[in-house]
């Protein structure tokens, strides 16, 4: 099998392999789903015991991610890996990788858990972004602060998700508390963008160098948690077109095997500058499932064993609402109605800001 540039590329991985997913969580319990949908098997690693993807996966290693003698076991049991979150240390990848397939690389993951590699990723392919300083004490707050003016946002420069790890900062007076909050992280501070829009692609690469892209989304925020997601994104053709010629461009440059999302802000103006990659399946593509051919969660399955990438093409379009915490009471109502699919992630308990599943509700296409 031959890819761009006639380069021979892997033998695919065929129904009936295992497929090893580094976490536990609710996008490894839908790629786990997907991936049997495929006549895959998957076997989980995770610290978590009872994991929503352990529930519904064929094995589990529940072990800590630096623990050597499980990774070996794992690597051993499976014959490619791929992870479905970016806090996996990158070690683990990539000492897994030196035994068996690792999609995406340990080197773009390495990327992605690292906001100021990332930035200088983005800013080296002529991606644009905000401006940013790096901080690394009080005082390269002052000069960073002094460089961008406010507001700005400080944001630790590692685990940061879900609005953790960052602080708006829009006066003086909050720069005291702003650098407490890093607890002797290192941090990078951003300029505020006035954005119209906080939208997002789901793009992903097969080995053979194609890809495939879902539609630009609009996503809203509540508490710095995705609450909602509208597809298609209320853009202009040539915004849309934009928006998914950066995300395609950012997955070539890296070499991705797999899924990646680019999260984006709109300008006022209609200027797009990335804010963050998620070299996996994401939160904002969640209504794939049911309003598309192919779901992203399938289409990872396929990237990353080396099959035909699937069919991005919506058939309907999609209002996807997250169940945090104890909006999950809603179930019933959601089951009540029509129009809405459910989805739960198999957790028992429904703390503030936990995502426990959500709900899709579908209508005609648009467009």
């Amino acid at each position: 099998m031959s890819g761009i540039g006639g380069v021979d590329l892997p033998a695919p991985i065929e129904p009936g392999a295992t497929i090893g997913i580094l976490g536990g969580g609710q996008l490894g319990r839908m790629l786990a789903l997907a991936a049997a949908g495929l006549g895959y098997r998957a076997h989980v690693f995770t610290p978590e015991e009872d994991s929503p993807a352990a529930q519904v996966s064929a094995a589990a290693t529940v072990a800590d991610y630096g623990d050597l003698d499980a990774l070996a076991r794992f690597a051993a049991a499976v014959d490619v890996v791929t992870f479905e979150f970016e806090n996996v240390p990158a070690a683990t990848a990539a000492h897994l990788a030196a035994r068996v397939p690792v999609h995406p690389s340990p080197r773009i993951l390495a990327i992605a858990q690292d906001r100021l590699a990332e930035k200088r990723f983005l800013r080296d392919i002529g991606v644009a972004i905000a401006d940013f300083v790096p901080v690394d004490d009080r005082a390269g707050l002052d000069a960073a602060v002094a460089a961008l003016g406010l507001p700005a946002v400080l944001k630790t420069v590692r685990l940061g998700y879900d609005g953790k790890g960052q602080a708006m900062i829009g006066a003086a007076g909050d720069l005291d508390a702003a650098f407490a909050a890093l607890a002797g992280a290192a941090g990078v501070l951003e300029a505020f963008v006035d954005f119209r829009m906080e939208a997002s692609v789901v793009v992903a690469r097969g080995v053979d160098g194609t890809m495939a892209a879902y539609v630009p989304v609009e996503n809203r925020h509540v508490h710095h948690i995705l609450d909602t997601t509208i597809a298609p994104a209320d853009l202009s053709p040539d915004r849309a077109d934009a928006a998914t010629a950066i995300a395609r461009h950012i997955a070539g440059r890296l070499g991705l095997v797999g899924l990646l999302a680019v999260e984006m802000f709109v300008g006022r103006d209609g200027r797009i500058l990335v804010n963050e990659l998620a070299p996996r399946p994401h939160n904002s593509g969640h209504w794939t499932i049911d309003a598309c051919r192919t779901s992203q969660f399938e289409q990872h399955v396929r990237a990353v064993c080396g099959l035909p990438l699937g069919s991005p093409e919506r058939h309907s379009d999609a209002v996807m609402k997250n169940l945090i915490g104890d909006e999950v009471r809603l179930w019933r109502e959601a089951l009540a109605d029509p129009t809405a699919k459910l989805h739960l992630y198999g957790k028992t308990e429904a703390r503030p800001g936990r995502k426990m599943g959500h709900v899709t509700r579908v209508g005609p296409r648009r467009g």
